[in-house]
């Protein structure tokens, strides 16, 4: 079975295609990334949108997300964008946590597995 890397990196590639499913590193915002957590999460979703679509996917097709939040407190806001992008009866698995990302200016980071 092959292996399909997209915007490989030296440290790690964005996502890896392996056989049917497609497994997106954490994305984090770059535009936005002094920018609030709503800005934030609505980039992050966008870069999602178009590494699943590299990949032969979309967002109807992501079976799990991890989501990590600066501060927890910020959780509506960041569901504010969610609820608005991940489309009705498609909710993935999911799992939000607070945790001390990579750069102060972060807020929000994403990662998603779908299916193909």
């Amino acid at each position: 079975m092959t292996i399909k890397r997209i915007e490989v990196g030296a440290r790690m590639s964005k996502a890896v295609v392996h056989g049917n499913t497609v497994y997106l590193a954490g994305q984090v915002a770059d535009v936005a990334k002094d920018g609030t957590v709503p800005e934030q999460t609505k980039e992050i979703l966008g870069i999602i949108d178009a590494l699943l679509a590299a990949a032969g996917s979309d967002k109807t097709k992501i079976l799990s997300a991890n989501i990590w939040l600066a501060d927890m407190g910020t959780f509506s806001q960041m569901n504010s964008e969610w609820d608005k992008w991940v489309p009705a009866g498609h909710t993935p698995a999911r799992a939000t946590v607070e945790a001390k990302l990579a750069a102060p200016n972060y807020k929000v980071e994403i990662a998603v597995i779908a299916a193909i």
